[in-house]
């Protein structure tokens, strides 16, 4: 069946009421009713196909409607679950920098700590180090006024030797 536009039936139904006879002193117009009945039948068979269209154009754009609509909702589910991830990202990263700047603080007070306890521990090594050296000079000290003494000994002479002037005993 060809469907057959329905303007142009209404105005070929314009057009035959155009080539109608005026009745005189009337408002009435005749016209051909055979002509008129084959456009109205035409009509009749046009109407029910573009009721059809009409239908189908209406289905046509509710699926698409609602096909957005659940394009628009899986899209907004999407971001939701992104949003939720990335802030979970987002705090898991916060913690994990607290939990670095913290690990951190403790390291440096750590190897501060570790650095005074090293400078203190050297300071005293050097003290003790100081200490018998000065012990160790000491003894050598004596050691030399013996050597002198045994020399002066040998030599006959029982004259005590002189003061040695850099001794610490002196200083």
């Amino acid at each position: 069946m060809i469907a057959i536009d329905v303007l142009y039936l209404v105005d070929r139904l314009e057009a035959l009421l155009n080539k109608g006879w005026r009745v005189p002193l009337t408002a009435k117009t005749m016209i051909d009713e055979d002509e008129f009945l084959d456009i109205v039948d035409q009509m009749r068979i046009a109407f029910p196909e573009e009721i059809k269209q009409a239908k189908k154009i209406v289905q046509d754009r509710d699926r698409l409607i609602a096909q957005a609509q659940e394009e628009a909702q899986r899209i907004i589910e999407f971001a939701k679950e992104d949003a939720a991830r990335l802030t979970s990202e987002h705090s898991i990263v916060k913690s994990a920098q607290q939990t670095a700047a913290q690990i951190h603080q403790q390291a440096q007070v750590s190897a501060m700590q570790t650095r005074q306890g090293a400078d203190d521990y050297a300071a005293q090594v050097l003290r003790d180090v100081q200490a018998h050296l000065e012990a160790v000079i000491e003894q050598v000290t004596k050691l030399q006024n013996q050597v002198m003494n045994g020399i002066n000994v040998i030599e006959g002479t029982n004259a005590p030797p002189p003061p040695a002037e850099d001794s610490p005993q002196n200083s």
